[in-house]
């Protein structure tokens, strides 16, 4: 241990006969006697790996090393998901990914992990585009690896805001406490798992710092293809994007998936609520299926926000809200609203559609509506001519949203809705329509300027023709007042 750190190097090899051994003997002794293990993750080698890895072992009388043989190939992904979920396992700190081919000089493991370990780092990438040992070309590089690494890192830098001089190095530390907080599951388990668990070490906001290493290239056999790892790294960057953006849901980062993030431009459902929520302070507010707690935030706070969702709540939700209740809306409202003093506003936006008995929480939110207060809830417009044209095609084409997001269990005209507030005596004051959202689907930098005339101009036809071109209804209603029996 250093500093009370249990630091374990998770070497991954594959058909490394003439290598790994050679690897391990260049590990330096102050290093040996620092780390706690060395696991060596044979990955169905064709070769003899194993065998001379677990003779090494033997010979040398090396108690900290450990070799372990994959019983199928698990791909150069595959592999390391399995020695880091190894290392979480045993209660380990930090991990450092080191080659069984020699390509990383394990010469520096130290300089590698030692970030980490002295609470600096969360995430050390070594790069040998740094010019402490003379620089990549120097190294033996290849100039065809050279430039398409530079380019490859300049496009991921420039789409995911960064500013790495390498994306591609397989040398690397991890913390074991921030690796937890991703799902690599869903990784891939080939070449491109290296690109993909930079995003999503990225994405949690990990602190990534890079350290210049060596580069070396021998005669060590490269079994990634350059084009295709190429096209690979591109099209997880755009998957990744995509879905961030929730214009898509990646499997791969599915967890990251906001099905239905914040819309504030002119006339979007979620900027027509605030503008009426942030009208007036010290409003009682209810948000029923309020998600992450995006509208939440936007609403200002001298309001009191009480929200209620199946989602764990996370420091975000925590922030944008005064009360937050888990609860599965399929089940009904948390039996604590009771308690809860009675509300201005109650939302209902974007929820009665994917639940199993919408009506049931209908009939438990208006006893939670103060007097004189509103519900005001969204539905979006099955009868869109966007689903009428697929219909008449015979297309029925689900989405990850809108819509056709596969996840609806029900749909709504404005019929159907003026009939269902009918007939739970809720009193419509005002329907307000939105238009189609083009303005999402436009590139970056046509949303503040041909988004918005377009958006316009959309507008305009809806309110003409609202139930062909509708996007969603927001539905303003208080309730009726019960006349007394005779």
């Amino acid at each position: 241990m250093r500093e009370g750190k249990k630091i374990g190097i998770l070497v991954v090899a594959y058909n490394a006969v003439t290598t790994l051994t050679r690897v391990l003997e260049r590990i330096p002794a102050p290093i040996y006697n620092e780390i706690d293990e060395i696991a060596v993750f044979d990955d169905a080698s064709k070769d003899d790996t194993y065998a001379l890895s677990v003779g090494y072992k033997q010979i040398k009388k090396l108690e900290k090393l450990n070799i372990y043989l994959n019983e199928r190939n698990l791909g150069y992904g595959g592999n390391q998901k399995r020695g880091f979920k190894y290392y979480i396992d045993k209660g380990f700190d930090v991990v450092v990914l080191l080659h069984g081919d020699g390509q990383y000089a394990p010469e520096v493991l130290g300089e590698i992990y030692s970030p980490i370990v002295e609470g600096k780092a969360d995430v050390v990438l070594g790069s040998r585009m740094m010019k402490r040992y003379g620089g990549p070309i120097k190294g033996g590089m290849p100039l065809y690896k050279f430039i398409g690494n530079k380019i490859l890192s300049t496009y991921q830098n420039w789409k995911l805001k960064t500013k790495l001089t390498e994306f591609h190095s397989g040398y690397r530390a991890y913390s074991l406490h921030g690796l937890k907080k991703i799902n690599l599951d869903n990784c891939t388990d080939d070449f491109h798992f290296d690109t993909q668990i930079i995003i999503k070490c990225h994405h949690h906001n990990l602190r990534i710092i890079e350290v210049p290493i060596p580069t070396f290239y021998g005669n060590e056999i490269c079994y990634v293809n350059g084009l295709k790892y190429a096209g690979e790294v591109i099209e997880t960057t755009r998957d990744y994007l995509k879905t961030i953006r929730g214009l898509r849901k990646s499997e791969t980062y599915e967890e990251f998936f906001v099905q239905y993030p914040l819309k504030l431009y002119p006339f979007s459902s979620h900027s027509v609520v605030l503008k009426i929520l942030n009208a007036r302070s010290n409003l009682r507010i209810l948000d029923i299926g309020c998600g992450n707690g995006f509208l939440a935030g936007h609403i200002r706070n001298d309001n009191y926000k009480v929200g209620v969702d199946i989602l764990e709540p996370d420091e975000e939700m925590k922030k944008s809200f005064n009360r937050y209740y888990k609860k599965n809306l399929n089940e009904g409202l948390p039996e604590e609203l009771i308690n809860e003093e009675k509300f201005d506003y109650i939302l209902l936006l974007d929820v009665l559609d994917y639940l199993v008995d919408y009506e049931k929480i209908l009939k438990q939110a208006k006893p939670l509506l103060k007097e004189g207060g509103k519900f005001i809830i969204s539905f979006a417009n099955i009868a869109n001519l966007y689903v009428r044209l697929n219909l008449l095609i015979g297309r029925f084409p689900y989405s990850d949203r809108g819509i056709l997001d596969r996840g609806h269990l029900h749909f709504f005209t404005y019929g159907i809705i003026k009939k269902l507030m009918k007939k739970h005596k809720f009193r419509i004051n005002k329907i307000i329509v939105t238009p189609i959202p083009i303005i999402e689907i436009l590139p970056k930098p046509l949303k503040n300027n041909l988004g918005k005339v377009l958006n316009f101009i959309l507008y305009i036809k809806t309110r003409i023709f609202k139930r062909l071109l509708g996007f969603q209804f927001i539905v303003f209603a208080d309730l009726l007042k019960e006349e007394p029996k005779k």
